[in-house]
C-alpha cells in the first residue's frame, strides 16, 4: 500500500500522516565530505551542512534560530573539523539556543578565556600596587615564570587541573620547601581569581594536599649573632674591602635595629641631620605605619660617611639609582665568618635590651616598630617613646663602641 505525504490538509481514512523533514538527518558520510568537490551546500542534521565554494573552499556551517533570529555559525574546515566533531558541534549550539542560550556568545566569551600564564601576569598587575616592597612583587611572577609556566602556562586557565599543579610542585616539594609552598600558594591566588572571573568552579591548587608528602623540615628561625660578636662582626665589616655604601650600611642597620629594607632603600629627605632623626614614612613600613628612628652619634658619622654617594639614595647600589640588594649586605657579613641572616642584627639588639639594660619592653619593642599590648592598651597608649628610645639606642651604640675598642683581630 502507498502511504501518501501530507504537507497540509485533511487526511483521508485509512491514510497515515508522517512528520514533515524537510531534510533528513545525517545524510552526509565521512567518504564524501573528504571527496566532494562539486560547488554547493551539503546538508546534514540539526541545520548543519558542508558549504563548498567554487574557488575549492570548504566550511562547515550551521544554520539556527538564536533568540528569534536565524543566524548562520561557522564551524571550521572539514580539514581540521571531522563530520562527527561537526555533528556534535551543531547538536550542542542547537541544545543551547532552544534553552534561550546563544552559542555564539558563548564562543566569544571562551575566546575571552586566559590562559594560566596571561591570568598570572594579570592577577600580578592587580596586586602589584598594594605590594609594600617591589621584591615581593617580582617574587610573585618570577616564581611561577621558573616553576609554573613551562609546565602549564599555555594551559587554558579552566583547563588546568590538579595534575597539573602537582607536575609543578613534586619536583621541588621536598628539595626547596619553602619555595614549593609559595608557589602552591601563589598559583592558588590565581586560580581565586579565574573563580572569581566565572571561568571555573573549583581551586586545584586546593585539592593536592594527600598527593605531597609530608614536608617534614621545618622553617627555622633566623640565625643571629650573639649581641656580644656584633661589635667584633662590625670591625670585620669595616676592614673588608667591600664598597663604602655597603660597610656603612650594614652598620647603620645595626646601629638602628632597622630592617634590611628600610636601611637599603632610605633617602635623604627622610633624614634630619639636625634633629637627629630618620623618619620612614608608612609606605615603606611593614607594618604600615610612620616610624621614628632616634640617631645616635655613631649613626649621624655614619650618615655624615655616606653624604656624596647618591643624591638621593642614603646607601645606593652599583648601578645609578638603585638601591643595595639585600644579597650585597649578606655576602658581605658571610664572607667574614658570621653564618648569620642580616635581619638577625634585631634579634642581637633585643636580646641585648633583655640582659643588659633595663629598658621597659615597651621601648624595646617601639625600637623595633613592633606593638606591644592589646588593643585597649594601644588604644590609650599613643606615645613612640621618642626621647626613651634616644637614651636606649645612644646606650646601644656606647656598647658596640665599647666592645669595639676591646677587639684585638689577628690575621
Amino acid at each position: 500500500m502507498v502511504i501518501p505525504r501530507h504537507v497540509g490538509g485533511v487526511v483521508g481514512e485509512g491514510e497515515v500522516r508522517l512528520p514533515v523533514m524537510r531534510r533528513p538527518a545525517k545524510t552526509l558520510n565521512a567518504r564524501l565530505v573528504q571527496t566532494v568537490t562539486e560547488p554547493g551546500k551539503y546538508f546534514d542534521g540539526h541545520g548543519l551542512y558542508l558549504r563548498v565554494d567554487k574557488n575549492g573552499s570548504r566550511f562547515w556551517v550551521q544554520r539556527i534560530v538564536v533568540q528569534g533570529k536565524r543566524r548562520e555559525i561557522g564551524l571550521g574546515s572539514p580539514d581540521f573539523v571531522s563530520l562527527a566533531d561537526a555533528r556534535l558541534a551543531a547538536y550542542e549550539n542547537r541544545k543551547l539556543a532552544r534553552s534561550g542560550g546563544d552559542p555564539l556568545q558563548r564562543r566569544h566569551e571562551a575566546r575571552a578565556v586566559m590562559t594560566f600564564e596571561e591570568a598570572a601576569r594579570k592577577v600580578h598587575e592587580l596586586h602589584k600596587p598594594t605590594w609594600k616592597n617591589p621584591k615581593h612583587a617580582d617574587q610573585f611572577i618570577n616564581t611561577l615564570a621558573t616553576y609554573a609556566f613551562p609546565v602549564m602556562g599555555k594551559t587554558r586557565a579552566p583547563d588546568v587541573t590538579t595534575a597539573d599543579v602537582l607536575q609543578v610542585l613534586t619536583p621541588i616539594w621536598l628539595e626547596k620547601a619553602e619555595t614549593a609552598r609559595r608557589v602552591r600558594q601563589r598559583i592558588g591566588t590565581v586560580m581565586k581569581w579565574c573563580i572569581a572571573q566565572g571561568w571555573r568552579k573549583d581551586n586545584p591548587a586546593d585539592a593536592i594536599d594527600k598527593a605531597l608528602p609530608k614536608q617534614s623540615a621545618k622553617k627555622g628561625r633566623r640565625k643571629a649573632l650573639p649581641y656580644t660578636e656584633v661589635a667584633e662582626c662590625l670591625s670585620a665589616v669595616a676592614a673588608s674591602n667591600a664598597g663604602l655604601s655597603t660597610k656603612l650600611a650594614v652598620e647603620f642597620l645595626v646601629l638602628t635595629a632597622a630592617r634590611s629594607t628600610e636601611v637599603r632603600e632610605a633617602t635623604w629627605v627622610e633624614v634630619d641631620l639636625k634633629a637627629a632623626v630618620w623618619e620612614i614614612p608608612a609606605e615603606r613600613m611593614k607594618m604600615g605605619r610612620p616610624h621614628r628612628v632616634p640617631l645616635s652619634k655613631r649613626a649621624l658619622a655614619v650618615l655624615k660617611q655616606a653624604e656624596g654617594l647618591d643624591d638621593t639614595l642614603v646607601f645606593p647600589g652599583s648601578r645609578k639609582g638603585r638601591p643595595l640588594s639585600d644579597a650585597t649586605m649578606l655576602k658581605l657579613i658571610r664572607e667574614n665568618g658570621y653564618p648569620v641572616d642580616i635581619h638577625g642584627f634585631r634579634t642581637s639588639f633585643r636580646t641585648w635590651t633583655q640582659e643588659r639594660t633595663n629598658f621597659p619592653n615597651e621601648v624595646a619593642e617601639a625600637a623595633l616598630a613592633h606593638l606591644s599590648g592589646d588593643a585597649a592598651e594601644r588604644a590609650y597608649a599613643r606615645s613612640d617613646l621618642f626621647e626613651k628610645r634616644r637614651k636606649m639606642m645612644n646606650t646601644w651604640a656606647a656598647f658596640l663602641a665599647e666592645k669595639t675598642a676591646q677587639v684585638v683581630r689577628i690575621g
